[in-house]
């Protein structure tokens, strides 16, 4: 019987106070799934730490030292959520079938790995896991977040509703999610472009086990503009679409001022002109700065800057591991894939 060896992709900022109750977690239900014979018992939980300023390296390392199942890379400096998660996925695809990458904190249910490993064996390469209830949610963080599902659906970028970062992938996405190649990283926006067969699971989410959350309403927005201009061009479509209805507009506006003028009946205005002004400056400045944010982007992909930075690893498949210090965003096989 076919058995996948499974990693799971752990990203870590900050997880001090959480990371010694759900690394428990994480291990009881990879053992359940060795047990139930599902996954290959070489399987492992792979922690990226994200340049915690805390003990959560020390803990992972500490993990480590305590059960062979536990692995760890840190990275040289913070980087941000979604690089600490495909740092992980890196780490993990040549050594592994299929990857599951899920958040520290608790909140997503371990118990929906058992169905994704199901749907895996069935013959799907991506899983996604989504939230059915977010009761557990404050009214503000959950409006927030539905609200930002549906404008990014409205933009253009091709996301699934209520996905975050919960998800299966096999080995052979990740080979194919290589040549994605961009330093703006969108996740759960990028993989559905991928594509391979792919179906979702379902469960609930719970509130935060410990700590403080690290993602807010800012953190959010940042990342809501990174998908929209990594994915999507359609605000500057829409640049183009306003300015033709402005000069539109203005082209009346024209008609109509040339039209009075010959008929005698202009008065000198100075509201209507400051007016104008302001208003046709206020688009130019939010046209300018859309395009400039686009412009960026393009700055930061040309410079091909290294996306994640490994400075350290800890776990028994590194033992006999050649020095990787040097790793800047490319993965470098350290070891056979089982």
């Amino acid at each position: 019987m076919y058995r996948p060896l499974l990693f799971i992709v752990v990203p870590c900022y900050n997880e001090e106070e959480v990371l010694p109750v759900t690394s428990k977690m994480f291990l009881n239900k990879l053992l359940d799934l060795i047990k139930k014979e599902k996954i290959d018992e070489q399987s492992r939980i792979l922690f990226v730490n994200d340049g915690s300023k805390d003990e959560t390296w020390n803990i992972i390392v500490r993990l480590a030292k305590e059960d062979e199942h536990y692995i760890g890379i840190s990275q040289s400096r913070n980087r941000g959520h979604q690089k600490a998660v495909l740092a992980g996925l890196m780490e993990a695809k040549d050594k592994c079938d299929i990857t599951i990458s899920i958040d520290c904190d608790g909140q997503d249910d371990i118990n929906a790995m058992d169905q994704m490993v199901e749907e895996y064996l069935n013959g799907c390469e991506i899983v996604y896991g989504v939230r059915s209830d977010r009761s557990t949610d404050t009214w503000f963080k959950r409006t927030t977040a539905q609200g930002f599902y549906k404008f990014m659906s409205y933009m253009g970028v091709e996301l699934v509703y209520n996905h975050a970062d919960y998800r299966l992938v096999s080995s052979r996405v990740l080979d194919a999610f290589t040549d994605f190649k961009e330093v703006n990283l969108f996740l759960r926006g990028m993989f559905p472009l991928v594509g391979f067969k792919s179906t979702s699971v379902y469960y609930e989410r719970h509130e935060r086990i410990a700590g403080e959350t690290h993602y807010p309403l800012s953190k959010m927005l940042s990342l809501a503009f990174d998908g929209i201009t990594s994915l999507s061009v359609k605000p500057i479509r829409m640049i183009v679409g306003l300015g033709i209805l402005i000069s539109l507009i203005s082209f009346i506006g024209v008609i109509w001022s040339v039209s009075v003028r010959l008929m005698g009946y202009s008065v000198d205005g100075w509201a209507s002109t400051i007016s104008t002004i302001c208003f046709i400056g206020g688009i130019q400045l939010l046209c300018i700065g859309v395009i400039g944010e686009y412009i960026g982007k393009i700055y930061m992909e040309v410079k091909k800057r290294p996306r994640y930075i490994i400075s350290e690893r800890i776990g028994d498949i590194y033992e006999n591991s050649p020095s990787t210090l040097q790793d800047k965003g490319e993965y470098r096989n350290v070891s056979e894939k089982k």
